[in-house]
């Protein structure tokens, strides 16, 4: 499977190899992870709930979700990289600060 750090160093070489640091600013890659979501909405967007099951069942839409989720990942890695924040580290401080703002109702 592999982990985030991994997948970030992954990232940076292919960036560099491509001479594409220039254009990986956190606008730029803000932009284009919005853009992303929106493509992952958008395969989901006329479904509905019952829906969504079968097809993810029945057809190509697992796939299509994957490769827009993977897009989603990847700028959001990119971005938190050039920005130099540890993703899975905010993670847990957001998930810390969620569980004191919103207690367990049972």
């Amino acid at each position: 499977m592999g982990d985030v750090e991994g997948l970030r160093s992954r990232l940076r070489d292919f960036a560099a190899a491509r001479d594409w640091e220039q254009y990986h600013t956190p606008k730029n890659l803000a932009m284009a992870l919005s853009g992303e979501t929106g493509e992952l909405i958008a395969e989901l967007q006329w479904f509905r709930d019952g829906e969504i099951e079968r097809a993810l069942a029945e057809g190509p839409l697992k796939e299509r979700l994957a490769d827009e989720a993977a897009d989603v990942l990847l700028y959001l890695v990119r971005l938190t990289d050039v920005c130099g924040i540890d993703l899975v580290e905010a993670a847990h401080a957001k998930i810390d600060r969620n569980e004191t703002r919103f207690p367990p109702t049972a």
